[in-house]
């Protein structure tokens, strides 16, 4: 059968794509490139960049263009069989990819052409890669471990799969149907929109409310029943776990039980003492006592803080009616409100001003005066899953076509909550081929609802940028081997780097300017509510940070400290970090570990620490712009040019050096996020 996986097309034919299409295409794709290494390896001697390296890199991407389209589909329109699809491709991936990373001769001829071809720095970066990953992956062990490292790929790889299914199913498996419109009192007038759309959605009368950001956050902020935050806080944070009103249905205990034994197990394979050993090996941080010092230094910075912040809330909940003590689920709720009151502004006020088309015109100029790119909508018919998606095209000052963009923008069901961008196609310019990057940007905002467009929260918009900065790393990048190309390659804990330094942006007047406008009016954002969100923005700023920290440290000890004969001792680790640092302790049947996708099913085991190391990196870059101006286009030039067009090629120190003329220092972090510092001065060895 004709299979659009398998045509050489300039963007996937999403219309085409049926589930049908997916197992016959990988199983294509991998014989395919198991007789290409075969017939490469089968003489390394003479390996050359041209004759060796390239061949391999060009079928890898081919796997990589058909299995993209599949992977996001089942993300952003997933069904059963789509799912079968996928779950069956996993282990056969896995296996290849195991096969690959064992494959002696493949690794003899990588060493045989990074020690002999004359190789720019690029394709050198990228060579020591292969062999550094390689050797991750068990190249150079036995052949009984190695048979047992495979088992344990293929296990893995199937129950991060699980783990993000159930929570999928748990977050879309719930519901709240209200008749009363009584007890909506408090909710926006937006959210109670969103709610009939559900209701409607459903073939239900009244209002639905969901597990889905864009109608959980809003009520657990505004609505007035304490008792219908707490069903919603007891519903959220108990997905896929033993606990709340699904317990047992989706559960994930035992696959992270499961997921951090095996992870624990190839690391030991590997000669390493335990699992974060081997992700820092791939990353910027250079021990696991310089992460945990990280973490620790600047936990007792924001802690004292927090606790403040926590008593100020605490003061201003009793003398208005509120609970002594607040419960986790009063805290949203009580903290707008004293946030209304403090600062008189709210999310509700902003969004008026951040109606969606408007922010993505002017973040598009943003672009465009920062790094010198245009952006414009693709004209004539573009192949796309659902009709919410747009296309963009990217080109340069001169209009060369530089890189190209899907946008999916709105909530809905069958799609995973989150925002994200992910890799479509990589840039790959070779002799035999030239390939631009495509990227695909997701997020999941409310969709227009009644005639009236998306109107984006603050947070919001910082999302929409976050993303973008993801999608400009990826897309500006003038590395013509994918490998190390745009974001590939990149350490981990170096990755969020381009995406949380655009955020700043967000809270520049002069940007603002650009796209603040009032949906109706087509008013400005007024001086007195800008000020007043800029006087909010370090608002509870301790808090948010301790949250911050306190997963990062549960992630990260979970990993050092896994001991086989204890298991994972997940709650006990998350209880004790919580009770050094949170400065409210939710209530027993609380679950967070089993929603906690970023390091269960994502690829931030024993990294969620890069947010937080990732955003000092971001606040020390943008601190030169506040030197010389937000739109100052030789430092928007030099950012381009040694973080965002070089990617993996080179260690992330050495390209930030090159852009700051130094090492980043933690002063502009906690600077920029309002934490007081008297009690812990800055000294070198808070620095990196």
């Amino acid at each position: 059968m004709d299979n659009p996986l398998l045509e050489d097309q300039p963007q996937p034919a999403f219309s085409r794509i049926r589930p049908a299409h997916v197992e016959p295409a990988i199983d294509t794709l991998i014989a395919d490139g198991r007789r290409l290494i075969e017939r490469l390896t089968a003489s390394t001697d003479e390996a050359t960049w041209e004759s060796f390296v390239q061949p391999i890199e060009e079928e890898d991407d081919r796997l990589a263009r058909a299995w993209s389209p599949v992977s996001h589909l089942n993300a952003v329109m997933s069904s059963d069989a789509l799912r079968a699809a996928y779950n069956a491709c996993l282990p056969k991936l896995s296996e290849y990819g195991t096969e690959v990373g064992h494959n002696e001769s493949l690794y003899r001829g990588y060493k045989q052409v990074h020690d002999t071809d004359a190789l720019d720095s690029a394709q050198r970066k990228m060579l020591a890669n292969a062999l550094r990953d390689m050797h991750l992956a068990g190249v150079d062990l036995p052949p009984d471990a190695k048979a047992r490292f495979k088992e344990i790929n293929t296990e893995l790889s199937r129950l991060a799969s699980l783990f993000e299914e159930n929570l999928l199913d748990a977050t879309h498996g719930w519901h709240k149907q209200l008749t009363d419109e009584a007890d909506l009192a408090g909710l926006p007038e937006s959210a109670r929109e969103l709610a009939r759309h559900f209701a409607a959605e459903r073939d239900l009368e009244g209002w639905v409310l969901t597990l889905d950001s864009p109608s959980y956050l809003p009520a657990m902020k505004y609505a007035h029943s304490a008792e219908l935050r707490r069903e919603l806080y007891a519903a959220y944070t108990t997905r896929a776990s033993d606990q709340g009103p699904n317990a047992g249905r989706w559960d994930n205990t035992h696959i992270i039980e499961d997921l951090l034994a095996l992870r624990h197990e190839q690391a030991t394979i590997l000669g390493f003492s335990h699992f974060a050993q081997v992700s820092l090996e791939t990353k910027m941080a250079r021990s696991t006592d310089e992460v945990m010092g990280f973490l620790e230094d600047l936990a007792r910075r924001c802690a004292p803080q927090a606790r403040r912040e926590l008593e100020e809330l605490q003061v201003f909940a009793s003398t208005h009616g509120g609970p002594e003590p607040l419960a986790a689920w009063d805290v949203p709720y009580w903290s707008e409100r004293l946030r209304q009151a403090r600062h008189a502004i709210s999310d509700e006020e902003l969004k008026p001003y951040f109606p969606l088309d408007r922010v993505l015109d002017g973040m598009f100029q943003i672009a465009a005066r920062l790094f010198g790119v245009r952006i414009a909508a693709a004209t004539g018919d573009v192949d796309t899953w659902h009709p919410d998606v747009r296309f963009y095209q990217v080109t340069d000052d001169n209009g060369e076509p530089i890189a190209q963009f899907y946008l999916d923008p709105f909530s809905r069901q069958k799609k995973r909550g989150g925002a994200w961008m992910d890799v479509c196609t990589n840039r790959l310019m070779s002799a035999r081929r030239r390939q631009r990057p495509i990227a695909y940007l997701v997020c999941n905002f409310t969709p227009p609802v009644n005639g009236q467009p998306t109107l984006l929260t603050h947070d919001e918009v910082q999302t929409l940028f976050h993303e973008f900065g993801h999608g400009l790393h990826h897309m500006l990048t003038r590395v013509d081997y994918p490998a190390v190309a745009g974001i590939n390659g990149v350490p981990w804990d170096a990755v969020e780097l381009p995406s949380q330094f655009l955020e700043n942006w967000c809270w520049e007047r002069e940007a603002l300017d650009l796209f603040a406008y009032h949906w109706e009016t087509d008013a400005p954002l007024p001086a007195s509510l800008y000020q007043r969100m800029r006087s909010a923005r370090h608002f509870q700023s301790a808090m948010q940070t301790v949250r911050q920290l306190e997963f990062a440290l549960f992630d990260f000890r979970l990993h050092l400290e896994y001991d086989p004969a204890q298991g994972s001792r997940l709650q006990q680790i998350l209880d004790e970090v919580r009770s050094e640092l949170s400065p409210i302790q939710p209530p027993a049947f609380n679950r967070f570990a089993h929603g906690f996708s970023h390091i269960f099913a994502g690829g931030y085991a024993a990294g969620y620490y890069s947010y937080k190391w990732a955003e000092l990196l971001s606040a020390d870059a943008f601190s030169l712009f506040e030197e010389r101006g937000i739109f100052d286009a030789a430092s928007g030039r030099a950012f381009r040019e040694h973080i965002l067009e070089r990617g993996g090629s080179a260690e992330p120190m050495e390209l930030y050096v090159a852009f700051r003329g130094r090492e980043p220092s933690i002063d502009a972090l906690l600077r920029q996020t309002g934490i007081m510092t008297a009690s812990a001065p800055t000294t070198e060895a808070s620095e990196r």
